[in-house]
């Protein structure tokens, strides 16, 4: 009876609470890259405090357009640079929440197969 409990809740309440927190982990992780965000903001200029507009002559103003343009494509740069890392690092999140779940599943099973190979006599290669 204790082995249907255990079995029971590992594959009823059990696997909930892993699908559970591994969605918890992979929404942080999207919030801590926020890329909703950094497409809104894509071009914005970096870091800039005086991204408004100038007074004076056409030199003043050239200086500012330039100024403004440097700070919008080094922070195309480097949005587009979080944005494909956030990519890579959501991938690898929802590779390893799949194997994880995939292992939740898979690892009760384990000792019967072991089990079942020691009765028909395999052996690993190695030994």
């Amino acid at each position: 009876m204790l082995i249907v409990g255990i079995l029971t809740w590992w594959y009823g309440n059990g696997i909930m609470q892993r699908v559970q927190i591994i969605f918890e982990r992979f929404l942080s992780t999207l919030d801590y890259f926020s890329p909703g965000l950094l497409v809104a903001t894509w071009f914005a200029p970096f870091r800039q405090i005086s991204a408004g507009r100038v007074r004076g002559g056409f030199g003043v103003a050239w200086r500012a357009f330039i100024d403004r343009l440097v700070s919008r494509m080094i922070g195309g740069l480097i949005r587009t640079t979080l944005l494909i890392a956030s990519i890579v690092v959501l991938a690898f999140h929802a590779l390893i929440g799949l194997v994880e779940i995939v292992g939740w599943i898979v690892l009760p099973l384990i000792p019967f197969v072991g089990i079942g190979l020691a009765v028909f006599g395999w052996t690993p290669s190695w030994i």
